[in-house]
């Protein structure tokens, strides 16, 4: 650590884990295991956060979790075995009281179906986004997939030239 400067942790993958507590970020994290350790990203997965995270901030001043990436490595990630090559990531759903806490799409008065809808419109407008997850059917664009109710699953597609 330079003149006390933190480094970034990085994986032997070379994959960064996601920034936990940046000023003023847009987003908020989450996620097991604790303090990031299953937040570490390939590089294009995290431009897609940051890029949707200045496009949120523009039009909406809550926060909005991020949780399970990748663990360092990418080993198996129990109840996540889709997490263990830094594409995709866990966002939850947003509630109207803008709280950091999971709320479910069955929660009406407490689950912001509208802006839960803008997020993930965001998510699907950028070119490396494959797919969304998420259980609510009034949503475009999105995919059921079993236990997701109160977050939705992003999986991106990296080029290789």
């Amino acid at each position: 650590m330079p003149d006390g400067i933190p480094i970034q942790p990085k994986d032997s993958r070379g994959y960064f884990m996601l920034p936990q507590a940046p000023e003023d970020a847009g987003y908020y994290v989450y996620g097991t295991p604790l303090h990031g350790a299953g937040q570490y990203g390939h590089p294009v997965l995290l431009s897609v956060l940051f890029w949707v995270e200045r496009e949120w901030q523009a039009i909406d001043n809550r926060k909005f979790g991020i949780g399970n990436i990748s663990q360092a490595g990418g080993p198996v990630y129990p109840k996540h075995h889709s997490h263990m090559n830094g594409l995709q990531v866990d966002i939850r759903a947003l509630r109207f009281d803008g709280q950091q806490v999971r709320v479910s799409r069955f929660e009406h008065d407490q689950y912001d179906h509208a802006a839960t809808a803008k997020l993930i419109a965001i998510f699907l407008s950028h070119p490396s986004v494959r797919q969304v997850l998420f259980n609510d059917p009034d949503i475009h664009g999105v995919r059921p997939w079993e236990g997701h109710d109160d977050h939705f699953h992003v999986d991106i597609r990296v080029s290789v030239k």
